[in-house]
C-alpha cells in the first residue's frame, strides 16, 4: 500500500511514533515519496505518552533526508496525539498549506480516469477492485480499460458497503466489472467508445505476451546488461535486497562507492526480505533496477516485473554482484569517438557525364580507401568539402576498396567541384577505447 499510495496521490502525510523510532515501513514510504516526487507532511503522533521525544523523531527522519522546518528544512511536521486528538487541526491547516501551493484541482468534465490500488476475488461478485478516482466522474456503466484488461462498470460500492451510481475525483471506490483481475498500480481509463476499449486491451494484451517472450528469449543474459541498451542517463538508480541486513548494508555502501563523474550510482531503497510487489512499483517510478542477494521475487512481483518492464537479479556472491554492477556503469559512460585517416588519393582526371555528374580519375598515394568511408577534398592543403561518397569503381566496377598504388574512380555525393590536382582524403569515425576507473 505504501508504494501503490505514493504514485496515486498528491500529498504523503508521513506518521511516526513519538515514543519508538522510524521504523523499517516508515523509510520504505519515505523513499516511495521520493521516487513519485509527492510532497511529504510529517505527523508525530503518540505525544501524550511518557516517553515521547519528537526531537529524536526528526533527528531520525533527516538521517532519511527528511529534513523537517524546524531543522532548517522545508517538511512541514505537526506534533499530534490522535488517540486524544490533540493539534489534529494544526495538522489539517499544514496539508491545506501544502495543497495551496501545489494548486490541485480536480476536473470533472472529461472521462474519468483512477488508478488500481487493491484487486481481489470475491464469491458472488468476481473481481472486485479499490480504485482511486483523480479525474473526470466514474459512472455505473461506463466502459474501460485497466492496463491490459476491458471491463464495464456494473457496480461501485464506498467504503461503507453502500452502492453508489457515481463516483467523483478524490474519491476511492469499489468497482466490479473486470473481464479479468487488473494489477495494482495499472490505470483505469474510461472511453466512450467500446470498439475503442476492446482494441487498446488487446494491443495492450499482444504488448505484454511480447515483453514476456523477450525475457524468456534473453534468459541467457543479464537482465541488467539489458536493462542498459539506449540508456543515456548519468544515472544508475537501484534497489537492494538481502537475505540479512548485514548484507544489504555491506552491498549498499560498496555500490555506492563505485560512482564517477559521469554516472551517479543512487540506492533508492534497501531491505531485507524477498522483491516483493513494492520494490517493482518503486523500480518502476524511479526507473531502478533491483538487485537481491540470497532473495527472489515473489511470484506476484515476477509477474508485476514483466508488465512493467522492470530489471530484476539475484546473486549468492558479493564479488559477481559488484563486478556485474561496474560493467553497467561502464556501459553508462559516453563514448568518445575520432577520426581515424584511412587514405588519401589524388585526382589526375576528370571525367563529366551527364545525369551522372563529375567523375574524378584518381591514384590511391597512401593507404586504402572504402566505399564507406567519408572523403574530405582538400586544394591546396585547404579544405573544400566534406561528405560522403557516391560511388567507388575500378574500370567500370564498383568496389568497396582500393588498395595502394591502384587507380580508382571516384563520385563526391551531391558535389561536382573537383579539380584536377585536388587531394581526397578518406576518413571514418571510431570509438575511443577509454579507461574508465570504477571504484
Amino acid at each position: 500500500m505504501r508504494a501503490r499510495g505514493a504514485q496515486v496521490t498528491d500529498i504523503v502525510v508521513i506518521v511516526v511514533a513519538a515514543d519508538d523510532q522510524v521504523m523499517p515501513q516508515t523509510i520504505e514510504a519515505i523513499d516511495h515519496a521520493k521516487a513519485a516526487e509527492v510532497p511529504v507532511v510529517v505527523a508525530i503522533n503518540k505525544m501524550d505518552k511518557a516517553g515521547a521525544n519528537a526531537e529524536k523523531v526528526r533527528q531520525q527522519l533527516a538521517d532519511h533526508g527528511v529534513l523537517v522546518e524546524a531543522w532548517g528544512g522545508e517538511v512541514q511536521a505537526s506534533e499530534i496525539s490522535a488517540k486524544k486528538g490533540t493539534n489534529l487541526e494544526d495538522l489539517l491547516d499544514k496539508i491545506l498549506i501544502a495543497a495551496e501551493i501545489l494548486e490541485l484541482t480536480a476536473v470533472r468534465e472529461t472521462p474519468a480516469r483512477g488508478f488500481v490500488i487493491e484487486s481481489r476475488m470475491e464469491k458472488g461478485r468476481g473481481t472486485v477492485c479499490t480504485v482511486l478516482i483523480q479525474r473526470g466522474v466514474l459512472q455505473v456503466g461506463n466502459v474501460f480499460v485497466a492496463g491490459p484488461n476491458f471491463g464495464r462498470v456494473r457496480a461501485m460500492y464506498d467504503e461503507l458497503g453502500k452502492k453508489r451510481k457515481e463516483v467523483f475525483p478524490g474519491q476511492p471506490i469499489q468497482v466490479t466489472g473486470f473481464e479479468n483481475a487488473p494489477h495494482v498500480g495499472d490505470q483505469l481509463i474510461v472511453f466512450k467508445d467500446e470498439r475503442e476499449a476492446r482494441e487498446i486491451a488487446s494491443k495492450r494484451q499482444a504488448q505484454l505476451r511480447e515483453q514476456e517472450m523477450r525475457m524468456r528469449e534473453g534468459g541467457g543474459r543479464s537482465n541488467l546488461l539489458q536493462f542498459i541498451e539506449g540508456k543515456e542517463t548519468a544515472e544508475l538508480n537501484l534497489i537492494i535486497k538481502g537475505d540479512v541486513d548485514g548484507s544489504v548494508e555491506a552491498i549498499a555502501d560498496s555500490l555506492m562507492r563505485l560512482s564517477t563523474d559521469e554516472v551517479e550510482v543512487k540506492i533508492r531503497h534497501r531491505g531485507v526480505g524477498p522483491m516483493t510487489e513494492s520494490d517493482i512499483l518503486l523500480a518502476s517510478a524511479s526507473n531502478a533496477m533491483i538487485i537481491g542477494f540470497n532473495v527472489h521475487p515473489t511470484a506476484k512481483a515476477r509477474e508485476m516485473a514483466v508488465i512493467h518492464d522492470v530489471p530484476t537479479e539475484t546473486y549468492r556472491i558479493i564479488y559477481e554482484l559488484i563486478e556485474e554492477v561496474k560493467n553497467i556503469i561502464i556501459g553508462l559512460h559516453k563514448v568518445e569517438k575520432a577520426e581515424k585517416v584511412m587514405g588519401y588519393i589524388e585526382v589526375r582526371d576528370l571525367f563529366k557525364i551527364s545525369r551522372i555528374g563529375t567523375i574524378a580519375g584518381c591514384y590511391v598515394t597512401e593507404g586504402k580507401v572504402e566505399r564507406s568511408n567519408r572523403v574530405r577534398l582538400l586544394r591546396d592543403e585547404v579544405e573544400i568539402y566534406d561528405g560522403n561518397i557516391e560511388t567507388l569503381r575500378r574500370f567500370k566496377d564498383d568496389v568497396k576498396e582500393v588498395a595502394q598504388n591502384f587507380e580508382c574512380g571516384v563520385k563526391i555525393a551531391n558535389y561536382n567541384d573537383v579539380k584536377v590536382g585536388d587531394v581526397m582524403q578518406f576518413y571514418k569515425i571510431v570509438e575511443v577505447e577509454r579507461e574508465i576507473i570504477v571504484g
